[in-house]
């Protein structure tokens, strides 16, 4: 009997310490695979409702794979970029946490005990916010600065979209989305649906929307924290915009399901109907080309990296 518990012990730890990952020089095991996403996990089994748990929780772990490696390579592009670049100081991880407890008033006793109930740690949280920062670092160095928007372009996009400028009212948000088309299948859509509802859980408890948006959101505006801008009322879907207009500034929406995923939208500012000069929506307009070139800049520059690093992915 003891040999036999003794041999489960032993196969247990083996597939524990097993690699899952390699990329370049650097492993990733099954053990830290699981470590790193059992917070994550226990967001989706408190707030998944369907009846396949044992899959939404695999198919969100393989995603967690792919951004672990593309942590890796992100971190070594810092570091290529020289020491001070890939530096994350205590104080400015420090810093985030303490405007998130300002914000929701809440004390840093508070906080830890919060945390302890959930089974986390301070250090796990200041690795992970190190870790979001160092990534909107990079595509704000490798992406972001890389983009020029010429008065030219600015000019054709308002001749071409003139009759959009002509005063209505309009809201600033940042959005949070996660593509999933009706055309993918249900099944599809209830695990983008957990994903969305763990992110929606996460923000309400203070983590912040910016890094969480440029972390996960698949859309242009996620290098910007999921800025979009001024939009006025017309330009968004229809379930988006209701939630958009109707909000205060500063609130956060639930989860907004539409036929082509899921979003959640935080109102920045507000402003009312009225002609607007040319001058007035040059930033507007600037913004959403930057938007524009920023995702297909960062499609490029993840892609290379990928392909010019060694990854065996062996989960």
């Amino acid at each position: 009997m003891l040999a036999v518990l003794l041999a489960c012990g032993s196969v247990a730890a083996e597939l524990e310490d097993r690699i899952v990952a390699v990329v370049n020089s650097e492993i990733i095991t099954m053990r830290e695979l699981n470590q790193s996403f059992e917070p994550y996990a226990k967001g989706i089994q408190t707030t998944y409702k369907g009846n396949d748990l044992e899959g939404v929780l695999e198919y969100n772990k393989k995603i967690f794979l792919q951004r672990m490696i593309d942590q890796i390579l992100i971190e070594n592009e810092a570091k290529k970029a020289g020491k001070n670049f890939t530096t994350i100081k205590d104080e400015e991880v420090m810093a985030v946490i303490m405007d998130m407890l300002t914000k929701n008033n809440m004390s840093m006793d508070a906080y830890l005990k919060k945390l302890a109930s959930e089974g986390k740690t301070l250090r796990a949280v200041k690795k992970d916010i190190s870790e979001q920062m160092l990534r909107m670092r990079v595509l704000r160095s490798e992406v972001q600065s890389k983009i020029v928007v010429t008065d030219e372009e600015i000019g054709e996009y308002y001749d071409k979209h003139r009759s959009n400028y002509e005063g209505k009212e309009a809201v600033h948000i940042r959005q949070i989305f996660l593509p999933a088309p009706v055309s993918q299948g249900q099944k599809s859509r209830e695990n983008v649906r957990a994903q969305a509802r763990q992110l929606y859980e996460r923000i309400l408890k203070g983590e912040s929307f910016e890094m969480l948006a440029s972390q996960y959101s698949k859309e242009p505006a996620a290098a910007q924290g999921g800025d979009i801008g001024f939009v006025e009322r017309g330009a968004m879907m229809p379930n988006v915009e209701k939630a958009a207009f109707e909000m205060p500034v500063g609130q956060v929406s639930d989860v907004i399901e539409t036929e082509m995923g899921f979003h959640i939208v935080m109102v920045v500012d507000k402003r009312g109907e009225g002609l607007k000069s040319t001058s007035e929506v040059r930033n507007e307009i600037k913004a959403k080309i930057e938007n524009e070139k920023a995702s297909q800049k960062y499609d490029e520059w993840i892609e290379g990296i990928r392909k010019k690093s060694f990854i065996d992915i062996r989960y």
